[in-house]
Parts: C-alpha cells; structure tokens; sequence
C-alpha cells in the first residue's frame, strides 16, 4: 500500500514538473506574441498582405485557444485572460491594416480579400504525424512554378478571379502542378497551402478529373501528408546543416502550414526555441537585418517615384530592417504552439497517430 502511494505521489510530482514547465513555455510564448502585436500596432499600414494572413492565422489560433481553454487554476486563467488582451488588440490592429492593404493595393486585396478574416483559418481538431516512408527519392533543385500561377490558382478557388466569380474552379494546369511530385521549398508549402485554402473554402473534390492511374487512390488529405512529410525532411535537413538567414524563413513557414494541417509533429520544443530567439528585443519582428535600414530609405524614395511598381508578395523588408514575412509565419506558428500544448493538457485531444 505505502509503495502504491509512493508510486502516486512520484506520478503526480511528475505531472506538476511537467505542467510548471509547460506553464512556463506558454509564458514564453504569450511575451514573445505580445511583442509581436506591438510591431503590428506600430507597422500596420507597411505590411503586406501576406504578412497581415499571417497574423490573421495567428488570431484565429488565439481565438481558439481562448474557447477550449483547458483550466481554470490560477496561474492558467491568468494565461487566458493575457490571450484574452493580445486578441483584443489583435483585432483593432487588423482594421486599420486591412484598410492600408485595399489602399496600397486594390488588385490584390480583391484577389485575397477572403483571407483576410481570422474565421476563414481553421484550427485542426486532431492531430496525426508526417511518414517518413513518403519522402521524395529525388527533389528538384529550383522553384516548381513561380508566385503568378499560384496565386491564378488559387483565386480561381476563391472565386475572385472576376467579379462574382464561381469558386472552386480546377483547372488542368492547376491540378497537375499543384499535385506534382519532387518540389522543393516554397513550391511545396503552397501545394500544401493550395489544398489547405480549398478545404476552408469548402471546395470539395479538388482532385476530380484526375485520370493518372498511378493517383487513382489518393485523397487531398494523401497530398496534405506526403507534401508535408517532405517538409519535415526539409526542416529536419535545414537544422542537421545550420540555419541560415537562407533557410529561417522557410523553415518557419514549414512549421506554421503543416502545424495548421494538424501534423503534430512539427511543434518540437528545440524548433520553438529557435523561433524564439529570432525575435528582436527592441521592435519585437522577426529577421530584423540593422544593416539594411538605409537602402531600404533608398528603396522607399525609389517606390515614391514609381507608385505603380507591385510590391512582391512574398517579402518586404520593412523600414526598421523587419521582414515582414518571417515575422508573419513565425507568429502564427507561435500561436500554433500554444494551441497544441494546450490541446497536450487536454486529455480528450491527443495525436490521432
């Protein structure tokens, strides 16, 4: 009876050990997000549009953080009630960015306009873990396809192609480059992305039409495993050689898409970490280069004299030397962590697989 009790006592000792721990993380992360909302309030109206998804991602993790919040003990409501102010600030941020986007850009505000709602984002309801059995044998060594065909692809999804639009349009091309094999980096992450925005869109059968008998069994969750079980590969590679100031940004985006396709696996405790220390103390962005701030002004002056120039989607460096972009992916995937430590304290949603 006493070794029984003794056993007890040992397990629950444990249990405390790792939810102080786990506590203590969650703080981490909430300060780290906290700072991140201050970047926000003060760069609103400099940020691009996929820097605003990015925090939309993040709002939509909060909110259901916020919802699902598995306790009620003091120093984890105290956590909530924080999440409670970080959405609150969130939001009014978000009206005023959203607003600069349709100024500064009204072509692709319209193209985008329905990812810019935290609602649009869902937050996965279970977990499942990548294979390394679907890794590709051989990769391509450049970009599958480039920024302009994707997103024509995905507005036919949307639905914003052209005023009042049908959404979930498939074309051939698009289905053909957006299931294609041995993609590396970005291309990969938006072929995963791609299939991601059509689930919340609520198309469904992307992939009808599809006649190839080699593919004639998957299903667009086959396509959200193996993309991201090479993405896995991917991060895994990146942190066996040593990131980089090459390899951060997408090494981040890897943990934010897949984390939000539920693959659990992605929300190592060294990979947060490392996004951690990524952050600068003194504006909160993440990849901050000081080096760059006066070609930047230099930039800035030139885009002043050409106003129709396009801003590339996928990067801006900022005025104080921020990327908005890897800011962007590593907030979300921020509050990817978050979400899954507490679904790890919550009994009923543990990993599927």
């Amino acid at each position: 009876m006493r070794a029984a009790a003794h056993t007890l006592a040992a397990v629950l000792a444990l249990f405390a050990a790792v939810s102080g721990s786990q506590a203590e993380v969650i703080d981490d992360i909430l300060s780290s997000l906290n700072r991140g909302a201050s970047f926000l309030e003060r760069q609103h109206e400099h940020i691009n549009l996929d820097g605003v998804v990015g925090f939309l991602m993040l709002q939509a993790e909060l909110k259901e953080a916020v919802r699902t919040w598995p306790h009620t003990d003091p120093v984890s409501w105290a956590q909530r009630t924080t999440s409670v102010a970080l959405v609150k600030r969130l939001d009014q941020s978000f009206e005023k960015a959203v607003t600069a986007l349709q100024q500064n850009d009204p072509k692709y505000y319209r193209e985008f306009e329905p990812l810019l709602s935290w609602s649009f984002w869902l937050i996965p309801q279970g977990w499942s873990s990548t294979d390394p059995s679907l890794v590709y044998s051989s990769t391509m060594t450049t970009e599958c396809y480039d920024e302009q065909l994707s997103d024509k692809c995905l507005t036919l999804l949307l639905g914003t192609w052209k005023a009042n639009g049908t959404p979930c349009i498939v074309t051939k091309p698009c289905r053909d480059t957006m299931t294609q094999f041995g993609c590396p980096h970005y291309s990969l992450s938006h072929q995963l992305l791609y299939f991601m925005i059509g689930k919340m869109k609520g198309c469904t059968n992307l992939l009808k039409g599809d006649t190839r008998p080699s593919r004639v069994n998957m299903t667009e969750r086959s396509y959200e495993k193996i993309f991201c079980s090479n993405m896995m590969k991917t991060n895994q590679d990146i942190i066996k050689d040593g990131l980089t100031e090459q390899t951060v940004d997408i090494f981040i985006e890897n943990i934010l898409i897949c984390g939000l396709a539920g693959f659990s696996d992605f929300y190592k405790a060294d990979w947060l970490q490392h996004i951690l220390r990524l952050q600068d103390e003194e504006v909160g962005c993440f990849g901050r280069d000081k080096s760059i701030i006066s070609q930047i002004i230099g930039d800035e002056l030139l885009e002043q004299l050409q106003p129709h120039r396009r801003v590339k989607r996928r990067e801006k460096i900022l005025p104080d030397g921020c990327s908005s972009h890897m800011t962007a992916v590593a907030v979300g995937a921020l509050g990817g962590y978050l979400n899954y430590y507490l679904a790890e304290q919550d009994i009923t949603k543990r990993p599927l697989s």
